[in-house]
């Protein structure tokens, strides 16, 4: 174990590529190897792209992936897509994304599936992320599955949220903001060249002009034509402003809170099996239990041992 996290920290493409297998089927060994480089990590700079399909999310990841890459900066990107309903593994898969970069050992890339996370990023995604830091990547670009206006997990994640919309796609802001606008440290406008961008961007500074964030940040619109670079280097300089204006501590102790409260939950959940909870769900559903003294007792046995 302490010769894999050697290799792993020294830049070994195929180590962490067997290790990111690991902590995507959360093995013991992951577990471990996780423990030993946690004490390397902290250093990433760890940037969240959510937003609706079809805003074209995988087009920023790759124009800002190269545009750091121009920096000299090592990258990881974890796209997190749906998963297959038959193999569980992801529906779009690493393979087809980001062509361009796979010749270029500077960026990492691996495709998580869902495997049912709500919240539009993978369970283990976290645990990634944390890998990719000890490995030595200076940028760590995480794109959400898309799947609408529950995609706030990604802010407990991420030290920068940015959310990509795209005009001509209805009533946009009506559409995001119960929940998705709150989360925002950026907004971007991709196919800014399109119908619409002008009326979009007012309807969201109607939006923000509506609540002030605690942290008195207010999030700045830009607009972006990915498929051609546009305005790619502007979005990454707003990225950064509000990386190195808004007190990093206060939001990783906050960030924290809530990992460690679903890493709590999970750890819990795998004390059951799902046969423990179909057996109880037979005498709730026939009214001989209720579910909150089953719930008590299942706790209580588990907290016991």
């Amino acid at each position: 174990m302490e010769n894999w996290a050697q290799r792993i920290r020294s830049g070994d493409l195929r180590a962490l590529a067997r290790a990111a297998t690991a902590v995507e089927d959360r093995t013991p060994a992951s577990q471990e190897l996780l423990r030993e480089l946690f004490p390397y990590t902290g250093r990433a700079l760890n940037i969240g792209i959510t937003g609706a399909p079809g805003a074209g999310k995988s087009t920023l990841v790759s124009q800002l992936a190269r545009t750091l890459r121009l920096e000299d900066l090592q990258v990881g990107i974890i796209a997190v897509d749906p998963s297959s309903p038959y193999s569980g593994g992801a529906i779009l898969g690493d393979r087809i994304r980001m062509q361009v970069h796979y010749s270029d050992p500077g960026v990492f890339i691996r495709s998580m599936a869902t495997r049912g996370s709500l919240g539009g990023v993978a369970a283990a995604t976290s645990d990634l992320a944390l890998l990719l830091d000890a490995a030595g990547r200076d940028v760590i670009l995480i794109e959400t599955v898309g799947v609408g206006q529950d995609e706030v997990e990604i802010a407990r994640l991420a030290d920068v949220t940015v959310v990509v919309l795209v005009p001509g796609m209805g009533d946009d802001v009506q559409a995001i903001k119960a929940g998705i606008m709150e989360i925002a440290d950026v907004f971007v406008i991709n196919k800014a060249d399109h119908p619409g961008a002008e009326r979009l961007e007012r309807e969201v500074k109607a939006a923000l002009e509506l609540a002030r964030r605690p942290d008195e940040w207010t999030p700045p619109i830009v607009r972006t034509v990915a498929s051609e670079g546009q305005g790619v280097t502007e979005a990454l300089s707003e990225i950064r402003r509000f990386y190195n204006t808004v007190p990093r501590s206060r939001r990783t102790i906050e960030n924290w809170a809530l990992r460690l409260r679903e890493m709590m939950k999970d750890r819990l959940l795998e004390r059951f099996s799902f046969e423990e909870f179909r057996a109880a769900a037979r005498d709730v559903a026939a009214r001989r239990r209720d579910p909150y003294s089953v719930i008590d007792e299942l706790l209580g046995e588990r907290t016991r041992n």
